[in-house]
């Protein structure tokens, strides 16, 4: 990409971090202008931190009962979020609630994807298998994938963009989420591509997309 500024991005992810890798593969091609500059996790060696590792990615485990406060909790972050000079923020697969600090700090910067078309099947306890289980048991035809800014609140952001996947007669949570994480990687690098390119912006609470 010669002399483009390529924006810094920590990921922060909790399992296997197939989501972080496909993004991971677009820079690497030189597709998205960005750096990865860390990778955090809530968990203590998640698969996602083979990924980093593979790739010279700093790693770091930072989990809310490593500290005795809150306040504590959401400092460390920002200091070490800080210390890569971080723009932005990827959650790929994140099941903790962000710090307000960290959302104010990093406002209209950090980026989920989440498996079904919120508001439906969105919140607190809504990840992974449950969020498909999920779906299937309300005999809804339709689900989907959402990327969202995160605001203080589980999956209340507002929305970038969304895309319908159909519920076919007789799937499993296994199936569904296979259809529906092929349209996450797909979906995902190309949000992160505009976001970094400045084609997504905020305006008044709307989100712009300058495609």
């Amino acid at each position: 990409m010669g002399s483009t500024v390529l924006k810094k991005i920590a990921v922060f992810a909790s399992g296997r971090g197939s989501n972080f890798l496909a993004v991971l593969e677009q820079i690497k091609q030189d597709k998205i202008a960005a750096e990865v500059v860390c990778v955090i996790s809530d968990h203590a060696w998640p698969p996602v931190f083979d990924i980093a590792r593979e790739n010279s990615i700093p790693t770091h485990w930072v989990n809310r009962k490593q500290f005795s406060a809150a306040e504590d909790y959401a400092e460390f972050l920002l200091k070490l979020l800080g210390s890569y000079q971080t723009e932005m923020i990827l959650l790929a697969g994140y099941l903790k609630l962000i710090p307000a600090p960290i959302v104010e700090h990093y406002r209209n910067a950090i980026i989920n994807i989440h498996p079904a078309l919120l508001p439906n099947f969105g919140g607190k306890g809504f990840y992974g298998e449950k969020v498909h289980r999920a779906v299937i048991e309300s005999g809804v035809r339709i689900t989907g994938v959402t990327i969202h800014f995160v605001d203080k609140h589980y999956d209340q952001g507002a929305v970038i963009i969304q895309e319908k996947v159909d519920v076919i007669p007789g799937e499993t949570p296994a199936t569904l989420a296979k259809r529906v994480l092929a349209v996450e990687h797909r979906l995902l690098p190309e949000v992160v591509r505009a976001y970094c390119a400045g084609k997504i912006e905020m305006i008044d609470g709307k989100v712009f997309w300058n495609r």
